[in-house]
């Protein structure tokens, strides 16, 4: 085990962590980047410097535009560390990780969590057959590889990414089949409020549209406000039936692709028990944070959507104030300066907020989703029902932990991060309270699964401490 000093430690490289990273590294922070992937860019950007022209044009400029900030990553001084799984953190940040079988060990100054959101789950009848997928993960064997899904797909859900993923594979040759928006009717009266907003952002309307006439001029069959979803098979997903409007609809299709948006990752924040708020706009928990990402453990930062989500544009901006933050705390810039960096950066972000409560108001996901039949299985990896989590509800527990422990609900190896929410938002119903106050999974170490051989290293191990030098 081996370990190292620095000023600024950041975890995950996509557009947050990338730009802390080259912004924290250009006011003489000694950065260390550390992520899972072999390349930088995230989810959002994934596979950006190595991806061919006809993959490039499919994914348009708006992918694209990561290149640029992969190309800053690599020109600054920032020690950026690929392949490096982080599997704990101590609240004197410090930051535990493996890299090519080996456990290392760095402390931070400061430390930047910027691991970005995950797929909210989509537990609906049929959901874990063989051939239904996040349509994420579509989109990133797309990127990854040019690979699209054979057979009939159909995407059902709601949110942009939905459109987004159905064009994208229209226009790689796919065999789309349907699209099936889950999102409520009433989603639009309540989202007509925020359109005043939403038009000081021309850019992103103009993405929709081009979105919608792609799929309007294939001839997609589009069905809205659909309720009762479920996925029919026996080895595999074969068809998808829904409700409209009192009629159901059957769709025979191979390939099932569900997203129902995205919420943060709140994994890091979780570990370290710092505090988080229920945000009903967007259905999700979010870590509790300043202006400057701090939370309320010092030190402790936090960039992008694992903050709240707001796209790509607003996570390059909040990673680069992150790093203001954190060069102000440790004394390399003063608030004036700080302050001064930060003015351009304010009115970005301000900018890429204008269209978010509009889609989140738009987007909502359906009551229906959020409190699923008793027989739908929520906990996909230990099987756990929506009525076996009610049971635990009527039994006495009063929150994620003790159903946990009744029940194995969260116990699989995804550590609660598919149905976290979901077991939230079921206990609240079921005990008549606020999803704040019956809370979320505790998160333990390690965040993810790792050799018992790396846990073995720590022993009568500590990380290295700042010389004299650099804690000057």
């Amino acid at each position: 085990m081996k370990g190292s000093a620095y000023d600024f430690v950041v975890i995950g490289a996509g557009p947050a962590g990338m730009s802390a990273s080259v912004t924290a590294a250009g006011l003489g922070l000694r950065t260390l980047l550390l992520d899972e992937q072999m390349r930088a860019g995230g989810q959002i950007y994934r596979n950006v410097a190595a991806v061919g022209p006809a993959s490039a044009r499919l994914l348009g400029g708006d992918y694209m535009h990561g290149l640029g900030l992969v190309r800053r990553l690599s020109s600054s001084a920032a020690e950026v560390l690929h392949g490096a799984v982080v599997w704990n953190i101590d609240r004197d940040l410090t930051v535990t990780y493996l890299h090519e079988g080996q456990t290392f060990q760095a402390r931070a100054a400061q430390l930047l969590a910027a691991t970005g959101s995950i797929e909210r789950a989509s537990p609906v009848p049929g959901w874990t057959l063989p051939g239904v997928m996040n349509a994420g993960a579509a989109q990133i064997a797309l990127k990854s590889s040019g690979i699209v899904p054979a057979g009939r797909i159909l995407l059902a859900g709601a949110g942009p990414l939905l459109l987004l993923v159905a064009a994208q594979l229209l226009d790689a040759g796919a065999d789309v089949v349907g699209l099936v928006e889950t999102a409520p009717a009433n989603n639009r009266w309540e989202a007509m409020p925020h359109l005043p907003a939403a038009l000081g952002a021309p850019s992103y309307l103009a993405k929709g549209l081009r979105m919608i006439r792609r799929l309007r001029s294939a001839r997609v069959p589009w069905h809205t406000a659909a309720t009762e979803l479920r996925i029919e098979g026996g080895e595999r997903a074969e068809a998808v039936l829904f409700t409209v409007g009192g009629r159901t609809h059957r769709i025979a299709a191979d390939v099932v692709l569900l997203h129902h948006g995205v919420v943060p990752n709140t994994q890091i924040s979780r570990l370290l028990r710092v505090e988080h708020d229920w945000d009903p706009a967007q259905v999700a928990w979010r870590p509790r944070l300043d202006a400057w990402g701090q939370t309320s453990l010092e030190g402790l930062r936090i960039a992008g959507d694992s903050a709240s989500i707001a796209g790509a544009l607003a996570a390059e901006v909040t990673g680069a104030l992150s790093a203001l933050g954190a060069a102000e705390a440790l004394g390399r810039i003063d608030k004036a300066q700080r302050d001064m960096h930060a003015q351009p950066l304010r009115r970005a972000l301000a900018a890429q907020l204008r269209i978010r409560p509009f889609l989140d108001a738009l987007y909502r996901p359906p009551q229906w989703l959020q409190q699923p039949a008793d027989d739908t299985i929520v906990c996909r990896c230990e099987e756990v029902t929506a009525g076996r989590i009610r049971e635990m509800g009527r039994l006495g527990c009063q929150g994620p932990n003790q159903t946990k422990f009744f029940s194995r609900c969260g116990m699989g190896p995804c550590q609660g991060r598919m149905c976290g929410i979901a077991v939230t938002q079921i206990l609240a119903a079921e005990l008549r309270k606020h999803p704040g106050e019956v809370g979320a999974y505790r998160i333990r170490p390690p965040l993810k699964p790792v050799p018992i051989a790396s846990i073995a290293a720590l022993a009568g191990q500590t990380a290295a401490q700042p010389s004299e030098e650099e804690a000057a």
